[in-house]
């Protein structure tokens, strides 16, 4: 049984470093942390945190994406071909307007469906990828109907339907590693939200262009993007309880967006004063698909301390979270994830590999795609005594990381 040719976030570190012309001693000042460090790191005998990573991308100058390897979908087509459809439906603008042959109601509960398989289903990439392109090209087409001057509600009625969509095209894009796609659509909602003018619509499109731009590495961009947007929503706090959970939504973003600029601090100060308190007063819920609540907030203050290389922390907080009280199954294998990363940090290989376990049966299909899932089992690999190596490569070999 061979491994396939993935490199390692290590290696992969290492060569831009030295394609950089920077010193070992160079980058880990930059970074915060030691030569000693870095080198176990770039031969694989560390994994850094998410924190570190996008420490590192900034000081090489590149995309966290390239130091993860986030694999070229497009051009090998065997992981998800539905990307390059997805970009050719988009580009288009779908058909010419034709309001008489638009069902809103009918599109509504498709987008509402869609929605579904991605939040509730195990194979919601296989599903979603079967109905993603018809709908989009449906929705865009729907978006240029209803131009006539008595077809308002109509028109922004298709206008929220198509701000719905493209949120969840940009949270399925990301997944499948097109951030390029995710960012179009996360601008596109934007100007959907901004067409149907709804202001929970258009704080919910600021909180998916924050996630995007997070994922870009342009953390200060992200957290200037939803601080705008909380400072907007902050006179419709007395509305209900949808706009609390939206504003507390958006200071999980907030949150995220510090963390990532190496500011522990004031992430975990955004979570306990401003993110909490909106969950209490919100409860658990799920207002524009965002699954924002008390157990969302623990599982953001669990990830901090990931980033921050806090495992014992991470862990002490995780003890109190019970991931089941989340709607979405997409948290609850993020939740298991980042448990094996936390144990991954501490060498506990057997902690590792049962929560590799429990995330592969939440989302199977999340660890094909998850790209820091996949070197967690890689290390896993290279790491495992003999009791857990069948195990271990059992579990690569099903999500296509080696071959037989």
């Amino acid at each position: 049984m061979t491994q396939s040719e993935e490199i390692r976030i290590g290696e992969r570190l290492r060569f831009y470093r030295q394609g950089r012309k920077k010193t070992q001693a160079a980058v880990a000042g930059l970074a915060g942390v030691s030569e000693d460090y870095l080198s176990q790191i770039e031969r694989g005998l560390k994994t850094p945190t998410i924190g570190l990573l996008h420490k590192f991308a900034r000081i090489l100058g590149v995309q966290v994406s390239v130091l993860l390897g986030e694999p070229e979908f497009e051009q090998d087509g065997v992981i998800h071909p539905v990307a390059s459809e997805l970009n050719r439906v988009m580009m288009t603008y779908g058909g010419p307007g034709a309001g008489d042959a638009v069902d809103l109601g009918e599109l509504r509960g498709r987008v509402d469906a869609a929605w579904q398989i991605w939040q509730t289903s195990k194979e919601r990439f296989s599903e979603g990828a079967e109905v993603f392109p018809g709908l989009v090209v449906d929705v865009q087409t729907a978006a240029r109907s209803f131009r006539a001057p008595g077809e308002a509600d109509e028109r922004r009625e298709a206008a929220r339907i198509a701000s719905d969509m493209y949120f969840l095209l940009r949270t399925f894009a990301k997944r499948i590693g097109r951030t390029d796609l995710s960012l179009l659509a996360a601008d596109r909602g934007i100007a959907a939200a901004y067409e149907a003018d709804d202001p929970l619509r258009i704080a919910a499109a600021h909180w998916n262009l924050g996630h995007i731009q997070i994922a870009q590495n342009e953390a200060e961009a992200a957290e200037e993007t939803v601080m705008r947007a909380i400072e907007e929503l902050r006179p419709r706090l007395d509305d209900g309880s949808e706009w609390v959970a939206m504003h507390g939504a958006l200071w999980l973003v907030a949150a995220v967006a510090s963390v990532r600029q190496g500011d522990a601090w004031t992430a975990r100060d955004r979570l306990r004063q401003k993110a909490l308190p909106a969950a209490r007063s919100a409860g658990e819920g799920n207002v524009m698909w965002t699954v924002f609540g008390p157990t969302n907030v623990d599982l953001h203050a669990m990830s901090v301390e990931m980033e921050c290389g806090e495992s014992a922390e991470g862990l002490s907080i995780a003890d109190q979270i019970d991931v089941t009280n989340s709607p979405s199954l997409e948290r609850q294998t993020t939740f298991y994830l980042e448990l094996a990363r936390l144990n991954e940090q501490r060498r506990d290989d057997a902690a590792v590999l049962l929560h590799l376990l429990d995330a592969e049966r939440s989302g199977p299909e999340d660890l094909r795609y998850n790209t820091l899932a996949r070197d967690l089992v890689r290390g896993l690999l290279k790491r495992a005594r003999p009791t857990l190596a069948p195990q271990a490569r059992a579990l690569a070999k099903r999500i296509g990381l080696v071959v037989a």
